[in-house]
């Protein structure tokens, strides 16, 4: 990576690196619970014959595909205080770019199941409204894990320039920044 100058002060860009660890922590905690509700969504539909977009189940999930665009775009909105993050002439940093799309798919994706849901009654996860959740949620899942990746590796790049509190500590920073932490080379 190209030398950047310092644009805010290495502390303050720490701390704020590490409020969007936060978000980024909470966002994947709702996630998570998606998952949850996949299983309890796939339950309501062994015992009932057809449900609609206000079925108990279906707020649960439908809420987390609004919600999770929006934190997303928060976290978007937060990271524009972070310089070094920026993508490509100073736009948005393409893993998020990435993530926000994918999670767009999923929310647009709501109206799309309902229409199709109003035309042909099945509910198998395999008829082709159901792919768009599922490819929403792998590239948003994939934008995600780059744009974490990103976000940690500033994180040790600032944590091994700051001088730590524990020599030990600092030796380890010193010898993965050298790429020698876990090679043989170290004695």
């Amino acid at each position: 990576m190209a030398q950047m100058p310092a644009l805010i002060p290495k502390e303050v860009e720490i701390q704020r690196l590490k409020k969007i660890y936060l978000m980024v922590i909470m966002l994947g905690s709702i996630a998570a619970s998606v998952e949850v509700d996949n299983f309890v969504d796939g339950s309501l539909h062994q015992t009932a014959i057809r449900d609609s977009a206000f079925t108990p189940a279906h707020w649960w999930l439908y809420s987390h595909f609004i919600a999770l665009p929006l934190g997303w775009g928060f976290v978007a909105m937060y990271d524009r205080r972070v310089p070094v993050l920026r993508g490509p002439n100073n736009s948005m940093n393409t893993g998020l770019k990435i993530t926000i799309i994918g999670y767009l798919a999923t929310m647009f994706t709501i109206g799309i199941n309902e229409m199709w849901h109003f035309w042909f009654v099945e509910e198998i996860f395999s008829v082709p409204n159901h792919w768009m959740f599922n490819m929403g949620v792998v590239v948003a899942f994939m934008g995600a894990l780059a744009y974490v990746v990103r976000v940690y590796a500033r994180l040790v790049e600032l944590g091994a320039e700051t001088p730590a509190r524990n020599p030990y500590v600092a030796e380890m920073y010193k010898l993965a920044l050298e790429g020698k932490l876990y090679s043989r080379s170290v004695p």
